[in-house]
């Protein structure tokens, strides 16, 4: 198992075959014809030579595939990613100067190296902590930064460097006389191409027909405008060798911010793993995705390749072109390899207006509009976490929407947590058999024993939670002056040290009042905690029950008889002798 840790690819080499090399090699071969245009675009937006999203593509999922866990995700540059790279590294160098490129390097190796802390601390649960409206809340701003980051390609209005998303559109409407027709022609042509390639033939490289038809129009165009700016020939060479700044200032200043990428990251990459497994009937271990996520970017800023994750659009089409193993990633990036070197010189052709069309279909389709439309009609606190994120991701600094909606989902979830539900139960008497069961008293009106308490905790007892419980306990002591408590803690997952306490106090001014706290139904896992720190020892072992009929005979002895004699309740057997 330890060796499966270090080298998981050691695992799914075995389920290799002539059958499954076949299909990898076409799901591989279908997805490097995606992600050549995808490349291109996602490098621009990150502020980037076009190349570097293409390095990206080859280097960072051969290594994903090798120590991760996923057999369909495929890893490479996102559109989020490049956009909080893009807002990261702008502010300390000039987008595409050496110096910038370097500065991403950098971020990249940063946020590697968080990620693989993550993995190697076995951290992969704390996925599970934040909500995935954070990640459509900021896809969604993301998205619309990303159309507006764009229009000044697609318009050809000058928008000086650095404007804010207000900013941008107050400078678009006061210039929209100024929009060269031309650049939007092409742009338009290209969008339009590549929506209705995608819809009559869906599992056609729409965005690469896209690109393709902007360039013929804007090779007629260019007859009657010299506007017409081109992205210009990216080399047709394999990543080249870099490295990183490990200066001291340089790792200062970019730390904060690799840990929103890492973080953005991780979530990206463990969601579309576990969307996808549960399509092909995978266990993903988020541990060893961290890993695969960790050393791909650790490794590919040496090789010229900035911060990159899974991606949904990518994963979801290996999946459906038949990929069996994470041999379809790597086929993907030697695909890849084999297409850049025979077709780079083609680039020069490439309108950056074109290259705005496409970039504004991946914004547009980076929305998730069906899942926005049900959080907010199902889910008002859900709903709270993806607004806050949207509105922080168009107005804030992007690692700091990232943030603040991770803290929200974590504030609605320690809320949620902290007031669990404890239903009052009490026994109701089948008419017919004469059986007795213990029902929530608020799905039936039934009577309760005026001196025995039976409640349920359905959550946890932590140190987030124990004020409420010890409310609730209050409660029933003063209002109702009962001083005998039976928990039902069936539904009580783990007790911390401060729960315990908690729990401990209770019991000892129920003691003063001549009553208790009792429990039954304790998991065993939580009994074995219990049993070793004490709690059990200092309630008494005499409180505790394995079963609720057994818990009923013994606390009844401990009731005051002279109440019992007048009580007309009498719902236990117990009371009927």
């Amino acid at each position: 198992m330890q060796v499966a840790r270090f080298l998981p690819f050691l695992q799914w080499f075995k389920l290799v075959n002539a059958s499954t090399i076949k299909d990898d090699l076409i799901a591989g071969f279908t997805g490097a014809v995606i992600v050549l245009p995808q490349g291109v675009a996602f490098a621009t937006i990150a502020g980037l030579p076009p190349e570097y999203g293409l390095y990206t593509a080859m280097v960072t999922p051969i290594i994903a595939a090798l120590f991760g866990s996923s057999h369909h995700l495929i890893s490479g540059p996102t559109t989020a990613i490049s956009i909080v790279v893009f807002s990261t590294v702008s502010g300390h160098a000039e987008p595409g100067t050496p110096e910038y490129i370097q500065m991403a390097l950098t971020l990249t190796f940063l946020a590697g190296a968080y990620q693989l802390g993550f993995g190697i601390a076995r951290l992969g649960s704390l996925v599970n902590f934040v909500s995935h409206n954070v990640v459509a809340g900021f896809t969604a701003g993301a998205a619309i930064l990303i159309a507006t980051s764009q229009m000044k390609h697609v318009l050809g209005i000058t928008i000086p460097k650095g404007e804010s998303f207000a900013h941008t559109w107050y400078d678009i409407a006061t210039e929209f006389d100024q929009i060269n027709i031309y650049l939007v022609v092409i742009a338009v042509a290209t969008l339009i191409t590549a929506i209705v390639t995608k819809r009559l033939m869906p599992r056609s490289p729409n965005l690469l027909l896209g690109m393709i038809v902007g360039s013929l129009i804007a090779l007629y165009l260019d007859n009657f405008t010299d506007g017409i700016k081109l992205v210009g020939e990216i080399p047709a060479q394999l990543p080249p060798p870099s490295m990183p700044d490990f200066s001291y200032n340089t790792i200062r200043d970019l730390a904060p911010d690799a840990f929103a990428v890492s973080l953005l990251g991780l979530i990206e990459a463990v969601s579309i793993s576990r969307a996808v497994a549960t399509k092909s009937s995978q266990r993903i271990d988020a541990n060893q995705e961290f890993i695969g996520q960790g050393l791909s970017n650790m490794v590919g800023s040496f090789f010229s390749a900035y911060a990159g994750s899974g991606s949904f659009t990518r994963s979801g089409i290996n999946y459906e072109a038949g990929a069996k193993t994470p041999l379809s990633a790597i086929f993907a990036a030697i695909s890849l390899m084999l297409i850049v070197l025979l077709i780079a010189p083609l680039t020069a052709y490439l309108p950056i207006a074109a290259m705005g069309g496409v970039i504004l279909l991946v914004a547009y389709n980076l929305i998730d509009f069906h899942h926005i439309r049900n959080t907010f009609r199902f889910s008002k606190a859900e709903a709270a976490i993806l607004t806050v994120t949207f509105i922080a991701t168009l107005t804030l600094e992007l690692e700091f929407a990232i943030y603040a909606g991770v803290i929200l989902s974590l504030v609605f979830f320690l809320s949620k947590t902290s007031t669990p539900r404890i239903p009052t139960l009490s026994v109701d008497v089948d008419p017919q058999t004469g059986a007795r069961k213990l029902i929530n008293i608020d799905k039936k009106p039934i009577n309760q024993c005026p001196q025995l308490k039976i409640i349920r905790i359905d959550m946890s007892v932590y140190f987030g939670s124990i004020n409420h419980i010890q409310k609730r306990i209050a409660q029933i002591v003063e209002h109702e002056r009962i001083y005998h408590i039976l928990i039902v803690a069936s539904g009580i997952n783990f007790i911390d040290l401060a729960g315990a306490e908690g729990l401990v106090e209770e019991n000892n001014q129920l003691k003063k009042k001549g009553g208790g706290l009792y429990f039954v139904a304790l998991k065993s896992t939580v009994y074995e905690f219990a049993a070793r720190t004490c709690f059990i020892k200092e309630i008494g072992p005499d409180h505790f029950f394995d079963s609720k009929s057994e818990a009923i005979h013994e606390i009844y002895k401990r009731l005051d008889k002279d109440i019992c004699e007048d009580c007309n309740v009498l719902i236990f057997k117990e009371c009927e002798s």
